[in-house]
């Protein structure tokens, strides 16, 4: 067997010829249509292109500033509106959530002090304002904070392996020998 006999059983897909007489069916306009710009080599138009109109893009306004995709938006419960629970009671996002004091279950909860509380009411929330937390202990409520995970530090994603701590070992322990012989 030569190399001239291999052959792979997946036969190319051929290629359409173009411009080889009307009998082809590809001929006189070679697949692109009629007369102009996208008839000739080299011929096409960028996206977005509207035949010299303005653009779509352009005719949209042009709001300033930035968007910060870090930001988050806490749903708003006043103070005020935990008079709807019963006194001495556990109130966590979920019980908010039920009573329609916020949207989503899944959003964080800021605690604000607009309006009187007249009841003792345990809270759970993600934030409160400072005048919040006043106006609860003053009624013998309590405002319990929920500590969200701290991002990791670059040091921990960046761990040394088993040699490089060796070495860092060594020259800490080489440290604290020059230390004590000083």
């Amino acid at each position: 067997m030569s190399l001239l006999d291999l052959h792979s059983k997946v036969r190319k897909k051929k290629r359409k010829l173009l411009g080889r007489g009307n009998a082809s069916g590809h001929g006189t306009f070679c697949c692109r249509g009629g007369k102009g710009q996208t008839a000739r080599s080299g011929g096409n138009i960028r996206p977005g292109f509207e035949g010299g109109q303005t653009p779509f893009i352009r005719k949209m306004p042009k709001l300033k500033g930035f968007k910060n995709p870090s930001r988050v938006n806490y749903q708003v419960v006043n103070i005020e509106e935990l008079n709807a629970f019963e006194n001495n009671s556990k109130v966590t996002i979920e019980d908010l959530f039920k009573k329609n004091l916020i949207a989503k279950k899944n959003s964080p909860v800021k605690l604000l002090g607009d309006g009187e509380i007249k009841k003792a009411i345990e809270i759970t929330v993600n934030k409160a304002s400072k005048s919040a937390i006043e106006k609860m202990t003053a009624q013998k409520g309590k405002v319990n904070l929920i500590v969200e995970k701290e991002e990791k530090k670059e040091e921990d994603i960046k761990k040394p392996g088993k040699k490089a701590t060796k070495k860092i070992e060594a020259k800490a322990n080489a440290r604290q020998e020059k230390k004590a012989k000083k």
